[in-house]
């Protein structure tokens, strides 16, 4: 009997929206689905509409677990890592977005039964009312360890593993980075994992003023990121992030846990970056990199 996957889903204050995206789970086209639920400590009726969905569906497995209240990385980290959770395909899922019927079977589709695989697809940014907005989607670039040194290219609302995929990115633990899909992207291609990138638009990825973090791209989202970039927040984030790889190293390539090393601890920021290959897929941040490691903003 095959095993379902299990969607992930982390919450917190998202009432205005839950509801919508729990229905859009029914409608699924794959239909073999459970679902585990962290919830950061909402202070609204986030628990109670969880809550009321599980007793409305008696026949599908629904965990509710309290989430660790650090933020929204660490809330789906904690459930990624969850010794309970067992061993198979997950799909990663925001609180506020509407999944398109072919999410779960787009997520699904190519993953390798024994080689550690994760797979991502395209979105429809909406607005607050599910109002596309934007018209023509980019093809997503080719993903590699070294872009994912310094640049994270994968949704994380349309993210599924399987799971050996689930098993090696337990081994490197629940650490304390600032995004999950992020690390998620990193710590699997430092093991040589396979990515999957689907060209499908699989959910509604709803944009209001209420999110962590939007969408990737578009005037804002790039602004909000050039700042990151100058700001020094952006080296802090990857510093957090070779920090975990390294403290946690089981799986990793050793010719990529040299280029973390490098580029965590080499003085000349200009050398690290070199010797290390790390690369932003953008234009903007190919050309922006060698200036903060002048800077030592890299």
């Amino acid at each position: 009997m095959s095993q379902p996957v299990r969607i992930l889903l982390a919450t917190w204050n998202g009432a205005r929206f839950l509801q919508d995206q729990l229905d859009s789970y029914l409608a699924q086209e794959h239909d073999d689905w459970a679902l585990w639920v962290s919830d950061d400590g909402s202070t609204d009726e986030t628990r109670e509409i969880l809550e009321a969905f599980r007793a409305d569906h008696p026949e599908r497995e629904i965990v509710l677990k309290r989430g660790p209240g650090r933020g929204s990385a660490a809330n789906f980290l904690s459930l990624l890592s969850d010794p309970e959770l067992p061993l198979g395909p997950v799909a990663l899922s925001d609180q506020d977005d509407v999944w398109l019927p072919n999410r779960l079977h787009v997520g699904l589709s190519g993953l390798d039964r024994a080689h550690p695989t994760v797979s991502a697809a395209h979105t429809v940014e909406t607005d607050a009312t599910l109002t596309p907005t934007r018209k023509r989607e980019r093809r997503l670039p080719p993903p590699s360890f070294h872009n994912a040194l310094v640049q994270n290219i994968l949704a994380g609302n349309t993210l599924t593993l399987n799971g050996p995929a689930l098993s090696a990115l337990r081994h490197g633990g629940a650490p304390d980075v600032p995004f999950h899909d992020w690390w998620i992207y990193l710590r699997l291609t430092a093991i040589g994992a396979q990515v999957l990138l689907h060209d499908d638009r699989v959910l509604y990825y709803r944009q209001h003023g209420a999110q962590t973090l939007g969408a990737h791209r578009g005037l804002i989202a790039g602004a909000q990121r050039m700042g990151a970039l100058a700001g020094g927040r952006y080296r802090g984030w990857v510093k957090q992030n070779l920090t975990a790889l390294i403290t946690r190293p089981e799986g990793v390539l050793p010719p990529h846990r040299i280029a973390a090393e490098r580029l965590l601890h080499d003085p000349s920021r200009l050398r690290a970056l070199r010797e290390s290959g790390a690369r932003r897929s953008d234009m903007a941040g190919r050309l922006i990199l060698p200036a903060l490691a002048l800077t030592r903003r890299m």
